[in-house]
């Protein structure tokens, strides 16, 4: 049970990243005879770009949320099992929340790209 819902949280997540990168890559450019994209096609993708940039900077800091969340019960009920490695499991869950947090920040700087570069 616990796998399947595993699995389709990750079919989840798969098809709303697809879906913002359909949204970025959606927008309408026409192409004139000369291979001049229309101006107007870049202001249009602009509003895209915002929606993809937004669902995956609040995927992102949801699953960190949801990690950092886990990550602190657990180690909170392991030090109250353990209460004498408590300094160990507590700059243990730090370092964990270290790199979660280096992941949020890294949609983040995917999200300004997305809206600035791309």
């Amino acid at each position: 049970m616990r796998n399947r819902r595993l699995y389709s949280g990750i079919l989840a997540f798969a098809f709303i990243m697809l879906f913002s990168l359909m949204l970025v890559f959606s927008g309408n450019t026409e192409v004139h005879a000369a291979g001049e994209e229309v101006a107007e096609a870049a202001v249009d993708s602009t509003g895209s770009k915002a929606i993809a940039a937004g669902i995956v900077v609040g995927l992102a800091a949801a699953a960190g949320a949801i990690g950092m969340g886990i990550a602190v019960a657990k180690s909170a009920e392991s030090m109250a099992r353990q209460p004498e490695i408590a300094g160990k499991i507590n700059s243990t869950m730090m370092l964990g929340m270290v790199f979660i947090e280096t992941a949020i920040i890294y949609a983040l700087i995917v999200a300004i790209l997305i809206i600035f570069v791309l």
